[in-house]
């Protein structure tokens, strides 16, 4: 089993890269704590998407911490890879989005994979669901994607983006996008479109279950984006547009697989005393061994 993390992100919002943070109680990144609980849970293969000049650093940090039976590759998202026979005839310093780190990502992965960003915390539990869903489900049209209940996925210090999952008899219908939810007032709501939310709404994390197939889909979609020039400079394609559209066309259906797990991430400097001592409270329950890697 595959574990890709995206870790190509510039934490804008947090003020310097949050995936490279010193959060763990002996100086560990949050994204380790994902790739231990994927290893423990029977993942073999970590890549890792990032920018280049990261790439030799993350190798050189990761191959000496974890397991030499786990096979690590770290692959660089460039703004130059792009599709066979097109070109860029635009100047262009934004990175294209998730679904263009996914693609990053098609030369080295050859089988059924989970996705999740580097820069979240999701809970032993997810990697368990997840693992079980590969080890038991034929993935050829079957996707997953572990959902999370808004009212645990919200920051104290600012608004935040969800996806708004529609769920019907454990199948994802659809993912809205909400880009300015907080909690106010005990009520949750979405300051941009001003609809009310409820605590228990399922979201998406980016935490999805995904087969080989997903690289072609992403390589045509990503050809007809670039043919809209009001695209070329910021515009992004994201990971939840090509998986809605993939169930659109019939090619898929996706499993909502609902956790129950912590979930927190770092998206501004503020959230970092929880990340850091929700990390040291699981350490010292023994949830974690300290140093993470012995």
């Amino acid at each position: 089993m595959t574990l890709l993390l995206m870790a190509a992100g510039s934490g804008s919002r947090y003020g310097k890269l949050k995936q490279f943070d010193e959060l763990g109680p002996e100086g560990e990144f949050l994204l380790e704590f994902s790739i231990y609980d994927a290893i423990n849970n029977g993942f073999k293969h970590i890549v890792l998407v990032t920018k280049k000049e990261n790439k030799d650093f993350l190798n050189n940090y990761l191959i000496n911490k974890i397991p030499n039976y786990i096979k690590l590759d770290v692959v660089i998202q460039d703004i130059n890879d792009l599709p066979k026979n097109t070109q860029l005839k635009h100047e262009r310093i934004k990175p294209w989005g998730t679904a263009h780190a996914v693609w990053s990502a098609r030369h080295v992965i050859k089988s059924s994979f989970v996705i999740i960003n580097a820069d979240d915390y999701y809970g032993k539990e997810a990697f368990e669901q997840a693992a079980n869903y590969l080890n038991t489900t034929n993935h050829i049209k079957s996707y997953g994607l572990v959902t999370y209940k808004l009212g645990k996925t919200l920051s104290n210090f600012g608004t935040v983006s969800r996806g708004i999952c529609h769920v019907d008899n454990n199948k994802l219908i659809s993912i809205k996008e909400h880009i300015k939810i907080c909690e106010n007032e005990s009520q949750i709501i979405d300051e941009d479109s001003g609809n009310i939310l409820e605590y228990n709404d399922d979201v998406s994390m980016n935490f999805w279950i995904c087969n080989t197939d997903i690289f072609n889909y992403i390589e045509n979609y990503f050809k007809e984006f670039l043919e809209k020039e009001s695209n070329l400079e910021k515009n992004e394609i994201y990971l939840p547009f090509v998986a809605q559209e993939m169930m659109n066309e019939g090619l898929i259906s996706i499993n909502a697989i609902k956790s129950n797990s912590d979930w927190f991430g770092v998206t501004y400097f503020e959230d970092k005393d929880n990340a850091v001592n929700s990390l040291e409270s699981y350490t010292s329950s023994n949830k974690y061994p300290s140093p993470l890697w012995r």
